[in-house]
């Protein structure tokens, strides 16, 4: 079974651009506009805007199991470049990266 891409992370330098930018991009208000991550839903997807994040975009898949698809990943070669953490309200994120240096990550629901 594939596993679908759910969100999409945005490094961005101005929140308050960005946002504006978004805003009018996507046609929608974000469902979640804090200082740390601004998050829009658009369908089934979720776009957010990262201003702490280096890398990017970040494209997320969503797991049961965050642990357990980060072992997957490296016995497939991946290298981890953030362990499993909790980023509020029990939910879980983890970056790896391939052996171009594209990031992609893994989110667990609470």
């Amino acid at each position: 079974m594939a596993n679908p891409i759910t969100v999409t992370v945005y490094p961005v330098k101005d929140l308050e651009a960005a946002k504006k930018f978004y805003s009018t991009y996507l046609g929608t208000e974000p469902y979640v506009d804090g200082a740390y991550y601004v998050g829009y839903k658009v369908g089934d997807v979720e776009v957010g805007l990262d201003p702490n994040a280096t890398v990017g975009p970040i494209v997320y898949t969503d797991t049961k199991d965050i642990t357990a698809a980060i072992a997957e990943m490296t016995a497939a070669g991946a290298e981890v470049v953030k362990e499993p953490g909790d980023v509020g309200g029990g939910l879980l994120i983890a970056t790896v990266k391939d052996e171009t240096g594209n990031v992609v990550g893994f989110r667990q629901q609470p």
